[in-house]
């Protein structure tokens, strides 16, 4: 003999709208958390617009050394990337666009290698996209950490004074790029 309830419980099955709203939901959550992850904000400030931009000194892939002071007096598009990285691929192009627009004292660009100790990976991203800008290595991440960078691709406008004027997360457009500029006094 059974029971109402479980007579109940055999004869109504579980809704559909019941059986697939919670997937859905994560779902909806899980590419809402992609986009915002992977978009970026396009934004101008960050904990460190308005302050000094911390010093480094590392090594290129062919054993030279940059650092910030070597470049003082110019305007620094300042660029963390890795070979894994999705937008960094989508924003090479316009970086190296950049890049060839800069003059001995004027504006240089800089790219950090965040996090990828692939050097075959590195390489080749460098000569698919044909970046002729340094590229340095942060083997430890200590530059990384001095610019609170949390992933991939993060790029900082620093003026002629070592001052970071802004600064995008995400993957860059001209737009994008343009508004940077523009915060270190540089117009293309």
């Amino acid at each position: 003999m059974t029971t109402q309830t479980e007579q109940t419980a055999i004869k109504s099955p579980v809704s559909p709208v019941r059986r697939f709203l919670p997937p859905l939901i994560a779902a909806a959550l899980v590419v809402a958390l992609g986009v915002g992850l992977f978009r970026g904000n396009g934004q101008i400030s960050g904990p460190l617009v308005g302050k000094p931009a911390p010093s480094f000194a590392l090594q290129t892939l062919d054993g030279g050394t940059v650092s910030l002071a070597s470049l003082k007096g110019r305007p620094v598009v300042l660029n963390f990337w890795a070979s894994w990285c999705v937008p960094c691929r989508d924003e090479a192009p316009i970086l190296r666009d950049l890049s060839e627009k800069q003059t001995a004292g004027g504006l240089a660009v800089v790219g950090v290698v965040f996090s990828d100790k692939d050097t075959a990976g590195i390489k080749s991203f460098i000569q698919q996209y044909g970046l002729a800008y340094p590229s340095l290595l942060d083997p430890k991440l200590d530059t990384a950490i001095s610019y609170g960078v949390s992933g991939v691709p993060e790029t900082f406008f620093i003026d002629k004074d070592g001052m970071v004027r802004g600064y995008d997360q995400g993957g860059l457009t001209a737009d994008r790029l343009n508004t940077g500029l523009k915060t270190i006094g540089v117009t293309f």
